[in-house]
């Protein structure tokens, strides 16, 4: 059968950096792709934020292939700085998490594609292959649920309190608070950093006219928000 993903021509093999703090992921990644040696070359792999920033930095690869979580790190961060020290190197994430908001986060730090972890070793080199050469790639189940998402945004399906103002990301905010999860737990589970979280939670606290998050539930809850 006749794979999908057709290739883009390339001089070269693209040079890529794996970054996952798990280093039986990177050792599967390598060997899925040793197949496509000519054209996919690892030449480097780090475990953490900092020694992928570094190596980089030193190794100037096209393309950095980089999980959403690094331990205590993000991976986001990770994407972020490199869109500003290093601008050649397209960053893909790779990760399990197959929620939009990750791919939103992604996209706004700067990645040039996010991937999921099922993928399959044809498709990732193509993928990696496109990325290179200036495209945005994105898993394609995630991108049809993306969307489906836009659709329903469009027909004026909002968000939960978007009638009163919250943005998108406070309104998530202010669901992981209603469901009882600390400021910490919420950065957490939205790839944020605990400072990021007060200032959501001040703007909507702001918006609701509320002074505390017993308030911000307390509206949520009589408004029926979040069923």
């Amino acid at each position: 059968m006749r794979w999908p993903y057709s290739r883009p021509v390339s001089v070269r093999p693209v040079r890529v950096l794996l970054v996952d703090d798990h280093e039986v992921v990177r050792q599967g990644l390598t060997a899925m792709l040793a197949r496509y040696a000519q054209r996919i070359r690892i030449v480097g792999e780090a475990d953490s934020a900092e020694q992928a920033e570094r190596l980089a930095l030193n190794l100037q690869p096209d393309v950095v292939l980089c999980d959403v979580r690094l331990g205590g790190a993000s991976g986001l961060d990770v994407c972020e700085r490199l869109a500003t020290r290093l601008p050649s190197a397209r960053v893909v994430m790779l990760s399990v998490h197959d929620e939009p908001q990750y791919l939103y986060q992604a996209l706004r730090a700067g990645a040039a594609g996010y991937l999921l972890k099922r993928v399959r070793g044809e498709e990732l080199a193509s993928q990696i292959e496109r990325a290179a050469a200036g495209e945005t790639v994105i898993d394609a189940t995630l991108a049809g649920r993306v969307a489906l998402h836009a659709a329903r945004l469009d027909s004026g399906e909002f968000w939960p309190g978007a009638a009163m103002g919250l943005t998108q990301r406070e309104s998530e905010v202010l669901e992981l608070i209603v469901a009882g999860l600390s400021n910490r737990a919420v950065a957490s589970k939205l790839l944020l950093g605990e400072e990021t979280v007060k200032t959501h939670l001040r703007g909507l606290y702001r918006k609701l006219d509320v002074n505390d998050r017993a308030g911000a539930v307390t509206v949520a809850l009589r408004e029926g928000l979040f069923r």
